[in-house]
């Protein structure tokens, strides 16, 4: 009457090729290591009127606040501030903006 029906050979194959790939993608899980660590961003700025942090920022071609940050190690928002304040003393100008993301890039002087 009722009941599971057999397997043909070709499904039984496909079911034990899928078995295997599951049990080898455990196995590089496995294999992966420890998690790597976060680090914490700072959320003090480096001084902007500083003579060698002014002269770093000069030699960048294109400062946007993702690549301060990065380069500082600064959260998004801090560098968007220090990027402010280097506007304001005139080592940097801006290029272009919205107000998700602004550009800069430095001066000439």
């Amino acid at each position: 009457m009722g009941g599971k029906k057999k397997l043909g050979i070709k499904q039984m194959e496909k079911q034990q090729v899928t078995q295997d790939e599951a049990k080898a993608a455990d196995k590089k899980k496995e294999k992966a290591g420890p998690p790597k660590e976060r680090k914490a961003s700072s959320i003090v700025a480096p001084d902007a009127k500083d003579g060698k942090v002014v002269a770093e920022v000069k030699k960048m071609n294109v400062l946007t606040p993702y690549a301060v940050a990065t380069r500082y190690n600064i959260r998004i928002s801090t560098a968007k501030t220090f990027l402010n304040q280097l506007e304001s003393n005139g080592a940097i100008q801006l290029v272009a903006g919205s107000h998700n993301i602004k550009i800069y890039k430095p001066t000439a002087a």
